[in-house]
C-alpha cells in the first residue's frame, strides 16, 4: 500500500508560523505528545471496560527514548493505535480545524506566548522541534493493517505499509538542527517531571517510571490520613515548612474539580508565597499561574487544582471568559471560606492560635471579595497588645462602654509597632482603653475598610493625636494657662523648633501626660502610607507634617514661662526633642545635640 495527497489546511506556510509563534513554549512539544499517548490508552481502558475491545490490555504503558546520535526522539504507547483511514482523518484534517483561525488571529500581532491545544494544534506541536516526523501504528482493530505517515514539515505527506506487530502507536521526531538541546537525557526527564510527573499511565524514560499515576487529589478524602496529606506537600514544595491545614476538594457538579489547597504559614512578604497552586486538566500539568482561575487573595494558597473543564492550552482572555473558569473561581472561594469557618467554630481556641499565619490570608480575602467577606467577618480576629484575641462582634461589645465618643461613634485605637509607640499606648491605659495591633503589610488598607463595613466606627492609630481628642468626651480638661501665657508659650516653642513641618498648639491636658507630644493626623499618616504602597504616588512630594501637642497644664510649662529667654528656648527644645524621642524621630545630630544638652541640664 502507498499513498501520497495533501494535508487539509488552507495556507502553506502554517509551519513557519507554527515554529515562530510558538517557539517560547517549544518544551511543550513533549507534554503534548505524551499526552496524546496516554489518552490513546485511557481510551483502549475505556473499551475494554465497556466489552467493546476483549485482547489483553496488558501493561499500559508510555515510553519516552531519545538517540542523540541518530538524532531521534521517540514518544510510543501500546494505545488504541491507528489505521491508515483514521490517520487521514485525525492527522491530516482534524488538527487543522482552527489553523486559518490562528493565523488571522495572531499572524500580525507577534503574540509568542499563544500556545498550542486551543487551536487543535496539539499534535503539530511536534514540528516546533523536528525537522521530519513519522508515525508508526497498529489499531487495535482485528485484522488492522500497520501504517506509516511521514511529513517533512511542508504541507505534504506520505503514508505506506508498516512493519508492526504490537498494538500502538510510535510517534519519531527527527529533530532539527536548531533544536538539538532536547537530544539530553536530563532536559527531557525535566520536561518530563514538570507536566507528566502525575499521568494516569505509567510514563517510562531512561529505564525508570517518572510519574505516580494516582496522585493524592484524585483518592477519596476517607482512604487518607493527615500523614499523607503532609507528605504530598513535602513533595510539592520539599523547602517549605508543613502546612497549617488543607482543603480536598472533590466536585462533579456543575463542573468537574478536584484538587487540595494548603494553608501555609504566610510570611510577611505576601509576593513571596504566590504563584504556588499548580493547575492541573486530566493530571497534565498546565501551569502555576493561577490568577484568572483563582480569586487574588486564594494566590495565597498552596496546592493542586485539576479540573477537565479547562483546556491543556489557553490564553489569559480565554480564562477570563470562560463561564467554568468562573464558577470554579466562585467554588473555591466558597469552599475556602467554610472551611475557615468550620475550624473556628470546631475549635476556637486551635484557630486563635494560627490567627498569626491565616490572619493575613483572611483580610486580604476580605478586602478584595465581598463574598468573602460576608463568610469571614463572623472568624476574622482583632489581636490587642496584650495578646488577647476577639472577633470583630466580641471586640466591639469589649470596648463600647468606654471608647464610645460624645457622639456615639465607637472608638478602636491601634498601633502598628507597640515598642515603639509604647508612651501613647500608655497613656491610652491609663484610661482603661484597649490598644489594637495592626502590622501585617496590608493593615493599612485594612483599617480604612473595616471602618467603612463597621456603622459608626472610627479607627485611629494611638499616635495620631493627645488622648483626649481621639476618645472626645463631653467632659473637658481645663487649661490652667491665661490666653497671653497661651500666646507666650506657643512663640517659645516655635520659636525653638524652626521648622514649619511641626504646627504647636497648646492643649489643656492631664496633669500626668507628657509635657510636649509629636503626632501626625490620622488622615495625613494613611494618605502617605497609601503613597508608600503605590496607591498616590504624589504623595511623595509633600513633606511629612505634626502636631506638636504642648500641655499647658504640665509643671514644666510654668517653668519654662518663668525662667529668662534664653533658658526658655533650651527648655522648650528639650521637651520637643523629647516628643521626637517618643516617636523614634530623633536621629543623627539632632539626637547627639539632645544627648549633650541633656548632660548639661543635669548637670
Amino acid at each position: 500500500m502507498q499513498e501520497k495527497g495533501n494535508i487539509s489546511i488552507h495556507t502553506e506556510n502554517i509551519f513557519p508560523i507554527i515554529k515562530k509563534f510558538l517557539y517560547s513554549d517549544h518544551e511543550i512539544f513533549l507534554r503534548e505528545l505524551v499526552s496524546n499517548a496516554v489518552d490513546a490508552s485511557q481510551k483502549l481502558k475505556k473499551l475494554a471496560s465497556l466489552g467493546e475491545y476483549n485482547g489483553e490490555l496488558g501493561d499500559l504503558k508510555v515510553k519516552v527514548e531519545f538517540d542523540a546520535e541518530a538524532k531521534t526522539i521517540t514518544i510510543k504507547d501500546n494505545g488504541l493505535g491507528m489505521t491508515a483511514d483514521e490517520i487521514k482523518k485525525y492527522i491530516n484534517q482534524i488538527a487543522f480545524s482552527g489553523a486559518t483561525e490562528f493565523v488571522e488571529k495572531y499572524i500580525d500581532k507577534g503574540d509568542d506566548k499563544k500556545i498550542i491545544g486551543h487551536f487543535g494544534l496539539g499534535f503539530y506541536s511536534a514540528f516546533m522541534v523536528s525537522e521530519k516526523v513519522e508515525i508508526i501504528t497498529l489499531s487495535y482493530q482485528n485484522d488492522a493493517v500497520p501504517a506509516r505517515w511521514v511529513c517533512d514539515g511542508s504541507t505534504e505527506f506520505e503514508i505506506t505499509t508498516a512493519e508492526k506487530t504490537e498494538r500502538g502507536t510510535d510517534i519519531i521526531l527527527h529533530i532539527a538542527e536548531d533544536s538539538v538541546e532536547f537530544l539530553d537525557k536530563w532536559r527531557l526527564k525535566g520536561i518530563l517531571d514538570k507536566y507528566c510527573k502525575f499521568l494516569p499511565i505509567e510514563i517510562e524514560f531512561d529505564g525508570a517510571i517518572l510519574n505516580k499515576t494516582q496522585p493524592l487529589w484524585t483518592r477519596q478524602p476517607s482512604e487518607l490520613k493527615d500523614e499523607d496529606y503532609l507528605e504530598f506537600y513535602k513533595e510539592l514544595y520539599p523547602t517549605s515548612e508543613d502546612p497549617l491545614f488543607w482543603i480536598h476538594l472533590n466536585v462533579d457538579y456543575p463542573f468537574n474539580l478536584t484538587g487540595i489547597l494548603y494553608f501555609p504559614k504566610v510570611k510577611k512578604d505576601l509576593e513571596l508565597n504566590r504563584n504556588k497552586i499548580q493547575l492541573y486538566s486530566r493530571q497534565v500539568f498546565i501551569t502555576d499561574e493561577v490568577k484568572d482561575v483563582v480569586p487574588e487573595f486564594l494566590m495565597l494558597l498552596h496546592g493542586v487544582l485539576d479540573s477537565p473543564d479547562i483546556p491543556l492550552n489557553v490564553s489569559r482572555s480565554f480564562l477570563q471568559a470562560d463561564g467554568n473558569v468562573k464558577k470554579i473561581n466562585s467554588h473555591v472561594t466558597k469552599k475556602v471560606a467554610d472551611k475557615l469557618h468550620e475550624l473556628f467554630k470546631k475549635d476556637k481556641a486551635a484557630f486563635e492560635d494560627k490567627w498569626e499565619h491565616i490572619g493575613l490570608f483572611v483580610k486580604y480575602g476580605m478586602l478584595s471579595d465581598d463574598k468573602f467577606y460576608e463568610r469571614a467577618k463572623d472568624f476574622c480576629l482583632l489581636q490587642n497588645v496584650e495578646k488577647e484575641i476577639y472577633t470583630i462582634a466580641d471586640y466591639r461589645e469589649k470596648i463600647k462602654t468606654l471608647q464610645t465618643d460624645k457622639d456615639g461613634n465607637l472608638v478602636m485605637l491601634y498601633t502598628h509597632d507597640a515598642g515603639k509607640l509604647d508612651a501613647f499606648v500608655q497613656s491610652a491605659k491609663k484610661r482603661s482603653y484597649d490598644v489594637l495591633l495592626f502590622d501585617s503589610p496590608i493593615d493599612n488598607h485594612f483599617i480604612g475598610f473595616l471602618e467603612n463595613k463597621e456603622e459608626k466606627t472610627q479607627i485611629k492609630r494611638v499616635d495620631s493625636d493627645s488622648i483626649d481628642k481621639l476618645i472626645a468626651k463631653e467632659e473637658k480638661t481645663e487649661l490652667i494657662l491665661s490666653e497671653a501665657e497661651q500666646t507666650t508659650l506657643k512663640e517659645v516653642y516655635e520659636k525653638s523648633i524652626n521648622n514649619t513641618s511641626y504646627r504647636v498648639q497648646i492643649e489643656a491636658l492631664p496633669v500626668d501626660e507628657q509635657p510636649v507630644t509629636v503626632v501626625m493626623p490620622e488622615f495625613m499618616r494613611r494618605m502617605k502610607d497609601m503613597g508608600g504602597m503605590g496607591g498616590m504616588s504624589f504623595m511623595g512630594s509633600f513633606p511629612d507634617t505634626y502636631n506638636v501637642i504642648v500641655n499647658g497644664n504640665h509643671e514644666i510649662a510654668k517653668k519654662i514661662l518663668a525662667a529668662d529667654d534664653a533658658k526658655k528656648e533650651v527648655l522648650a527644645k528639650h521637651c520637643f526633642d523629647l516628643g521626637l524621642l517618643s516617636q523614634g524621630l530623633l536621629t543623627g545630630p539632632d539626637l547627639s545635640s539632645f544627648l549633650s544638652r541633656s548632660v548639661n541640664l543635669i548637670s
